[in-house]
């Protein structure tokens, strides 16, 4: 087993969690309008559906790898340009971070937690970014690569779950600074295109 890059993509993820999006601004502002323990459930919804593509990347490209070191090859580098076609959209896009809450609706902590699984399951480019994103970071010869794909899953499951709950906690906090400061869109803009250059670097260099 490779832990450097088990590491490395611990650290990517906890960088695409912190990045201001559409899931973990939701989850900012159910814990603003209905409290932290209702953030806490959207969390565990939206958490709960990276389980389907999971296990949809895992069988999906194992099935390649095995097939063919040129198809998993051309999956990598399709990969990666879809990861430096999101930097462009981010470097495109505007900087500031949008925080109104006045289409929040008021739901139960089941209803959220539900309607955090559906969001994203129902989100293809959440199996296409998975299908970019993974494969370069298997980290071993001898562990099968369905299983290896698993602990990637799980590992972007609990990272990205700390840092969202960890939103949710701090959402006063969080808001009243996103509110204050007037470059904090400026550099979570640019952290996200750095991580999405990065990965995708990583991913060109790495070995099949």
């Amino acid at each position: 087993m490779n832990y450097e890059i088990l590491f490395g993509f611990i650290l990517a993820t906890t960088a695409l969690a912190i990045s201001p999006g559409p899931d973990n601004i939701y989850v900012l502002m159910q814990s603003i309008t209905n409290g932290r323990k209702y953030g806490i459930a959207t969390v565990c919804g939206l958490i709960s559906g990276c389980l389907v593509h999971t296990t949809l990347v895992a069988f999906g490209v194992s099935a390649i790898i095995k097939e063919s070191e040129t198809l998993f090859f051309i999956i990598k580098t399709l990969g990666a340009l879809y990861l430096l076609y999101l930097a462009y959209k981010v470097f495109k896009s505007d900087a500031a971070v949008s925080l109104s809450n006045n289409a929040v609706p008021k739901k139960s902590m089941m209803q959220l937690f539900k309607q955090g699984v559906v969001m994203n399951v129902l989100n293809p480019k959440v199996s296409i970014f998975f299908l970019a994103f993974f494969p370069a970071y298997l980290f071993s010869k001898t562990i099968s690569t369905v299983t290896q794909f698993y602990v990637l899953g799980l590992l972007f499951m609990a990272t990205s779950f700390m840092v969202f709950a960890l939103i949710a906690i701090l959402a006063g906090f969080i808001s009243d600074y996103l509110k204050q400061s007037k470059n904090i869109g400026l550099v979570l803009k640019w952290l996200q295109i750095v991580v999405f250059i990065g990965i995708a670097i990583f991913i060109f260099l790495s070995e099949n």
